[in-house]
């Protein structure tokens, strides 16, 4: 079994990301770590083997500052007319089957993959979406992480083509660009030059009139086959949570390919 992790890392990025997105990782080392055991507890260096004691980490981060996936309840209040899921209310059995990816590299940066262009990367690998399928769209935009241009980059998907793999019975996919969406401020643009509501955030709306969820920020689907793989990704437990962060894997069966 072949395991390959598409998640990013946790780390501390205020160098590079924009004060709205920023994580913070405050690392407490074993020294450190031995002066909370004798405050704490009053054993002193000659009574830790080592001399030293644990190593810890304080995480300040959103539930949507690393690789996460995103629950119903991120779209909106309600979901198909009742109250939508928070990601503690996901079912274990979304966020774990057979994977596809599908390649939109060609789709412009500040764009939508149309339905076609989803329609066209599933006839390209000669694949039918089978329910239960975990949908992975690859843009190698995770190729930008540690710059500022992450975070102003797509492409995303188009609502058409989101509402689609819905009807696909796809309760799962995800993308390895920073949002689902394409880029934010293009979107925002758009729909003040247009002045219409249905273009600003219009694929995470989708989530409003029919029930799935997307992961956002994976990373290494250019390491992955079209298919014949798992995919394995369980949002941490965030009572009442829009989202979870998320260790995604996928475990490709080498003995069968």
């Amino acid at each position: 079994m072949k395991y390959v992790d598409l998640s990013l890392p946790l780390e501390n990025d205020d160098a590079w990301s924009p004060w709205w997105a920023r994580n913070r990782v405050t690392y407490q080392g074993h020294k450190f770590g031995a002066f909370v055991i004798r405050f704490l507890f009053g054993a002193k260096k000659q009574h830790l083997k080592t001399g030293l004691g644990w190593a810890n980490e304080n995480i300040a981060l959103s539930t949507h500052g690393t690789t996460h996936m995103d629950a119903p309840w991120h779209y909106g209040p309600e979901c198909e007319g009742r109250p939508a899921k928070t990601i503690d209310q996901v079912p274990l059995e979304w966020c774990h089957g057979p994977g596809v990816v599908l390649d939109i590299r060609h789709v412009d940066t500040n764009s939508s993959a149309t339905l076609d262009d989803v329609q066209s990367a599933l006839t390209k690998i000669g694949h039918t979406l089978s329910p239960g399928e975990i949908v992975l769209i690859r843009t190698d935009n995770d190729q930008q992480w540690g710059s500022r241009d992450y975070y102003s980059s797509g492409p995303g998907v188009s609502a058409e083509a989101t509402r689609w793999l819905i009807d696909q019975e796809i309760k799962v996919m995800g993308i390895d660009a920073w949002g689902w969406d394409a880029p934010l401020a293009e979107q925002a643009k758009a729909a003040r030059d247009s002045k219409r509501s249905d273009v600003f955030w219009s694929a995470h709306y989708v989530g409003v009139e029919k029930e799935y969820c997307h992961m956002e920020r994976l990373a290494n689907l250019d390491q992955l086959p079209s298919t014949g793989f798992t995919v394995c990704a369980f949002p941490l437990k965030v009572k009442g949570g829009s989202a979870g962060p998320a260790r995604v894997v996928a475990m490709i069966d080498e003995a069968s390919s």
